[in-house]
C-alpha cells in the first residue's frame, strides 16, 4: 500500500489519533538533486567533521526518534510499516553520529529514481541538516533524479527547497518510476505487510 500510494503521488500522515490519511497536495516540495543550500555555519560544521555520517545502520531508531510529543503524524503503525520498507530494501536513512551516539537523521523511501524524504530529527545543532545534505548527495551518486520533501516549510525553504505544481510533479514522478537505482523499487514489493 505504501508503494502504491507514493507511486500515485500520495503520502500518508496519521491524523485524529490513529487514523491514516493519504495526502496529495496541489504543490509539491522538492530539493535540487544537485544538493541542499549550505549556509556558512553549516559549511563550517561539515568541514570540521563534527558528525560522522552513516547510512541504514539504525533505521527503526531514526523513525522512532522523529516522533514528537503532541502535534505528531507518526504512529506506532508507521514505525512498523516503514521499518518493513527498510527490511525489503527500499526504506533508507542517513544518520549523524557524534561521540558514539546517533544525534540526528532523516528517513524515507525510494521508488524508481525518486527519493521521498519523510521526516528528520536532531538532538544536537545541525545534525539533521548534515544528514539531509549527505542523503541528497548519496541519492545523486546513486542516480536519483527527484528528491521529494512533500510540504514546504520555512526550514526546508532555507535549505533550498522549492515547489512545483502537482501536474509537473506527476510528470517527473512518472519518469522517475521507470528508472531503477541500487536503493529503490520500480514495482510493488514482492512481500505484503499486514
Amino acid at each position: 500500500m505504501i508503494w502504491a500510494g507514493y507511486s500515485e503521488g500520495y503520502f500518508p500522515m496519521t491524523v485524529y489519533g490513529n487514523e491514516v490519511e493519504w495526502l496529495h497536495p496541489r504543490r509539491r516540495t522538492l530539493f535540487p538533486i544537485e544538493g541542499v543550500r549550505v549556509s556558512g555555519s553549516l559549511r563550517k560544521t561539515i568541514r570540521k567533521n563534527v558528525f560522522e555520517v552513516r547510512f541504514d545502520t539504525c533505521f527503526e531508531m531514526i523513525i522512532s526518534s522523529c516522533i514528537r510529543p503532541g502535534d505528531n503524524w507518526i504512529s506506532d503503525d508507521f514505525v512498523r510499516a516503514y521499518t518493513e520498507t527498510f527490511e525489503q530494501g527500499w526504506g533508507h536513512c542517513a544518520e549523524a553520529w557524534c561521540d558514539g551516539e546517533c544525534v540526528g537523521g532523516v528517513y524515507g523511501v525510494a521508488i524508481g529514481s525518486c527519493f521521498c524524504a519523510e521526516s528528520m530529527f536532531h538532538t544536537k545543532t545541525d545534525a539533521s541538516k548534515v544528514a539531509l545534505c549527505a542523503l541528497v548527495h548519496k541519492c545523486r551518486e546513486l542516480g536519483f533524479t527527484l528528491f521529494d520533501a512533500q510540504i514546504m516549510s520555512a526550514h526546508l525553504e532555507s535549505l533550498g527547497a522549492y515547489e512545483v505544481a502537482h501536474d509537473d510533479y506527476m510528470l517527473m514522478l512518472k519518469d522517475a518510476l521507470t528508472r531503477p537505482t541500487p536503493w529503490s523499487l520500480v514495482g510493488p514489493p514482492t512481500t505484503v505487510g499486514s
